[in-house]
């Protein structure tokens, strides 16, 4: 009870002190609060920077964990039959529960354009597909649970390919023509950005649309694999679970193989690290430079008040409670100082203007890192202490005759 007496006793007198001098510890800290802003600030915009790198390398591989399973028999080197590949995959997934799943094949279709017809590289997915790797549009949306039953196929195109149609507006439901035995005509429901050096049309199609439309010849010519997207903590026991259970759908004669194609499966390092060390870097050096400008104040208000604490010493005041009195004072004011910064840092992080800059090309943004104020607000009381550490030995060092005669 009496060390918790003295505790809110030091706070209190250390608030009173900084009421009496408001103006200099106002003075004092206004770089405090702007390093403590800074600080948070590059934390939760690095939070922001994180998440666009992971989703970018989501996109480039799926999002973790992504198993791909292929089956073949590695006599011949053929595989087996897309009905009973389906199947035996189908039954697998059903089996664990794993709604993420989807066929992934690369073939080539023939495209009635304006100026004639073009071969375009077609990737035929599942309607998962596009949430396994966070597929990125320009405009419209990815496929639909609808879209499975359409007379006329919808195609997702990419740029190229959309230019090349005259860029029509989706709203108009523009149709494109794919020539063959039984020409179809399909639906444009979406176009996806192209790099900056594609000059190839390409165009995303759903596997029962392929079922429906292409040739016998067509199929047999398309080798499909198979994704998966399972929990993370579960991605070792479900690889050989999957394997298991679809070897033993095929038979002996096929050997299936499951393998993790996500970008943390290749490296047991982080392949974020470079960032996050970078934040860390810039955030203890905005600290350091704070704390630096505190301790060079602290330590010219200490010897402007060397008499005040002689006086304090002559009246009783022990050299614990003196130390304490001075440290405290530092800390209750930089905490004060941490809230207004951590406050800058939401407002300015949070400004719509600034969010929707920062957040380019983030499909998920995080909201403000609670860990982002945690630290502001722990380093604001660590630069607090240590800034009144010097101070509060050098008054705790001074001889009371010295000091009232200062």
């Amino acid at each position: 009870m009496r060390l918790w007496t003295g505790l809110v006793g030091s706070f209190v007198e250390a608030w009173a002190e900084l009421r009496i001098h408001r103006t200099r510890v106002l003075l004092s800290l206004i770089g405090v609060a702007v390093a403590v802003a800074a600080l948070t600030g590059i934390v939760a915009l690095g939070a922001i920077a994180q998440q666009s790198q992971i989703e970018t390398l989501e996109r480039q591989s799926g999002r973790p964990a992504l198993l791909s399973v292929s089956s073949y028999n590695p006599n011949s080197g053929t595989t087996p039959d897309v009905a009973t590949l389906d199947a035996a995959f189908e039954s697998t997934m059903d089996r664990y529960k794993i709604t993420y799943r989807s066929r992934n094949a690369y073939t080539n279709l023939s495209i009635q354009f304006p100026d004639g017809v073009r071969d375009v590289q077609a990737q035929v997915v599942d309607q998962e597909f596009g949430v396994m790797h966070r597929i990125r549009l320009a405009q419209g949306e990815w496929f639909a649970a609808s879209d499975e039953e359409r007379l006329a196929p919808a195609l997702i195109v990419n740029e190229v390919f959309w230019n090349l149609m005259g860029a029509p507006a989706l709203s108009s439901h523009p149709t494109i023509t794919i020539p063959g035995d039984q020409p179809t005509t399909a639906v444009i429901v979406a176009v996806t950005p192209s790099a900056q050096f594609e000059d190839y049309p390409s165009a995303y199609l759903l596997t029962s649309a392929f079922d429906r439309i292409a040739s016998k010849a067509l199929k047999d010519q398309t080798f499909p694999s198979y994704e998966a997207w399972v929990p993370l903590d579960l991605a070792d026991q479900l690889t050989v679970l999957i394997q298991r259970d679809m070897s033993g759908a095929l038979g002996t004669d096929w050997q299936t193989d499951v393998v993790r194609n996500d970008y943390l499966a290749y490296s047991d390092e982080d392949p974020l690290l470079f960032i996050k060390l970078l934040v860390t870097g810039v955030a203890v050096l905005i600290l350091l430079l704070g704390a630096l400008g505190l301790v060079n104040i602290s330590m010219v208000t200490v010897r402007q008040r060397i008499r005040e604490i002689g006086i304090r010493r002559s009246f009783g005041a022990t050299a614990g409670r003196v130390f304490f009195a001075v440290m405290m004072e530092s800390v209750v004011a930089t905490m004060v100082a941490g809230v207004v910064g951590v406050a800058i840092a939401v407002l300015v992080v949070k400004n719509p203007w600034v969010s929707s800059f920062v957040s380019q090309g983030v499909d998920d943004v995080p909201a403000f890192p609670i860990e982002a104020a945690l630290i502001g607000l722990a380093s604001a009381t660590f630069v607090g202490a240590l800034a009144g550490l010097l101070p509060a030995v050098v008054a705790v060092r001074v001889r009371v005759i010295d000091a009232i005669r200062y």
